[in-house]
């Protein structure tokens, strides 16, 4: 697929400046950076950059950073030296979240060439291009937060790394959950332009062939809450374009799922049978200091009301964080008690990371790492067999599956956004129908039965 006219807004010329250059890029995080990874790769192939998958042979390589557990923070600086000792020559660009708090005497210190906060990722190709001319290291991010309101106009025109297409349609977060760093980080909530999205989606569709596409946000559940745009109505607009045949969310907060948005998706025969909603805590004491917005109850009423409306046997997927500041013995129990309760399918298992600079971060009641890591195990445990006994639901059942790769046996996912093994060679990007026939560790398996098809909207 050509470049084409890129976006306007896009600070990058329309000229092959990268022509010779080769760019290695490495994402940390969530889907919000896979996305913002995808369309920065569009715009330095439309310079003329080729990309390669070996950071030793890259000239520049540009590194998506995360924050958002101390974890996340030690992948970033490993990565970081990693690429350096590698390639000590190459031009070393770090973008997002752990870029937006560093402090340019450190990041300069590991090497960084670059650094680019949030929402500045779209003035990264001129960046390049300076540095290429005045070999000049340079920081550039808003101070402090990044204020509400600025939406960066990066744009998707070809996936490079994936068959389905993560579409960024807001970012930011006023939530203020006492444990996490992301609204500091990343800003008050904005949302994009719908025309945009919906353009965004019709090329991948009608030029690349994409087929499903994931829409993603640092707080999806608050996209058009500014100018009263729906999430609903979007979705409706994105199933007209021709060739989507899956539409899905990325991680969607439950105190903003409500009757209408949730009805408005049972509507749309695209809309794949899986939410991400995350719980956190099954305790209410512990929620309530979290700053959840939502109690127990609420919760399991959200949930019961999802499934209700898009089908009992939807996949919902969760997180659960282990260990939270004054979380008790008989906290966590109640956390696996519900964990059971409402029959999760995928559970993400974290154990607390102190952020500083978050309330929670500052408390006196810090449960011991140790404590936190043995109750993240036993979570992760019980978060195994949830997920193998929503899985072995579907032995038996024909289910359409994308898939992903050209590896040999071949792999994709259904629907409820589960991963299914195949025997042979496939396709990328096509639906295949396929009959399960067993599960084998944390996937299935199965035989394709005919060619392809479209997706469902709900279980069968």
């Amino acid at each position: 697929m050509g470049c084409g006219p890129l976006q306007e807004g896009l600070k990058v010329p329309l000229s092959k400046p990268l022509k010779d250059h080769q760019i290695w890029f490495h994402t940390l995080g969530c889907r919000t950076n896979l996305y913002e990874s995808e369309a920065l790769a569009f715009s330095l192939v439309c310079m003329g950059a080729s990309l390669v998958e070996d950071p030793a042979i890259a000239d520049i390589a540009v590194i998506q950073t995360c924050t958002v557990t101390s974890m996340a923070d030690r992948k970033t600086r490993q990565i970081i030296r990693k690429v350096k000792r590698e390639n000590p020559g190459a031009i070393l660009v770090a973008s997002g979240c752990w870029s937006q708090k560093i402090s340019r005497e450190e990041a300069f210190s590991l090497g960084v060439d670059l650094v680019v906060g949030s929402r500045r990722k779209s003035d990264i190709p001129g960046m390049i291009l300076s540095y290429l001319q005045k070999r000049q290291p340079c920081v550039l991010r808003y101070e402090g937060s990044p204020p509400g309101g600025i939406w960066d106009p990066l744009f998707l025109g070809e996936t490079h790394f994936h068959t389905r297409a993560f579409i960024k349609v807001q970012d930011g977060c006023d939530h203020f959950c006492t444990y996490c760093i992301i609204p500091y980080v990343r800003g008050l909530p904005v949302s994009r332009d719908p025309e945009d999205v919906l353009s965004e989606i019709t090329r991948l569709a009608v030029e690349g062939g994409i087929r499903e596409v994931i829409l993603t946000g640092i707080h999806l559940g608050l996209y058009g809450k500014e100018d009263g745009s729906a999430l609903g109505e979007l979705v409706r607009r994105i199933s007209l374009i021709a060739g989507i045949e899956r539409i899905r969310f990325g991680s969607f907060e439950p105190f903003s799922l409500d009757r209408e948005l949730l009805t408005r998706l049972a509507e749309v025969p695209q809309f794949c049978p899986h939410l991400h909603l995350p719980l956190q805590s099954g305790d209410d004491h512990v929620l309530s200091r979290m700053r959840r917005g939502y109690t127990v109850s609420e919760y399991m009423k959200v949930l019961d009301m999802a499934r209700s409306i898009l089908g009992s046997e939807i996949h919902v997927s969760t997180d659960i964080m282990t260990g939270f500041p004054g979380e008790s013995e008989e906290a966590f129990r109640h956390t696996m008690d519900v964990m059971e309760k409402a029959a999760f399918g995928k559970v993400h298992v974290f154990p607390y990371s102190p952020r500083r600079g978050t309330p929670a971060a500052g408390w006196k009641d810090q449960v011991s790492p140790v404590v936190r890591r043995e109750r993240a195990q036993e979570a992760l445990n019980l978060s195994l067999r949830l997920y193998r006994d929503y899985c072995r639901r579907w032995i038996g059942s024909v289910l359409p599956v994308l898939i992903e790769g050209p590896e040999s046996p071949a792999h994709g996912l259904t629907p409820q956004f589960l991963k299914v093994v195949l025997s042979g060679a496939l396709s990328p990007g096509e639906i295949e129908e396929v009959r399960i026939s067993s599960l084998d560790g944390d996937y299935l398996k199965g035989v394709t039965v005919t060619g392809s098809m479209q997706c469902s909207s709900s279980a069968e």
